[in-house]
């Protein structure tokens, strides 16, 4: 696939109903760079679900999403270490099912930042969204791994500064 002019490769994994191929999905999940959590706004128990794959993948990829300024009396300590945030992307589907949808928009909405994920509505049928929701999953990526360079970068710099200062 060609995302801004530049190569990709997707791989993807649709894992609804495989509940018994779960050592497949931890390898997946350990090979992937980015993530669709993918619900249906037709189908309230699929949006239920995503939580809990949503957490699947965070402890998969020892990954700690970036946590909120402490309040007062919050049980989350400033001084836990976090590492760069993974790619995700929480995907509404059955845009065009609006009469028979059992999840809001604004229910997504609040999951999305609950979880510290982008969000987006898509409809297959109409056409709506569906490459979107793929392309932003990757320029997401592409965002994290150049932030990644960059702090990297800046470590070699600094590192070789401190060697080269009397």
């Amino acid at each position: 696939m060609n995302i801004d002019g530049q190569h990709c490769d997707l791989e993807i994994l649709h894992n609804v109903g495989l509940e018994e191929y779960a050592a497949l999905s931890t390898q997946h999940i350990r090979k992937g760079d980015g993530f669709l959590l993918v619900y249906s706004m037709a189908d309230r128990p699929s949006f239920t679900h995503i939580s809990r794959y949503y957490t699947e993948v965070i402890l998969v990829k020892e990954f700690t999403q970036p946590r909120p300024t402490q309040l007062p009396g919050s049980p989350i300590s400033p001084t836990v270490p976090v590492t760069r945030s993974l790619p995700i992307l929480l995907v509404a589907y059955e845009s065009e099912k609006a009469i028979k949808r059992e999840v809001s928009t604004i229910e997504g909405q609040e999951l999305a930042q609950q979880l510290n994920c982008e969000y987006a509505e898509t409809s297959a049928k109409d056409r709506v969204n569906a490459e979107k929701a793929f392309y932003d999953v990757v320029r997401l990526l592409r965002i994290q791994q150049l932030e990644q360079r960059r702090e990297e970068s800046v470590a070699r710099r600094k590192a070789w500064e401190a060697r080269n200062t009397l």
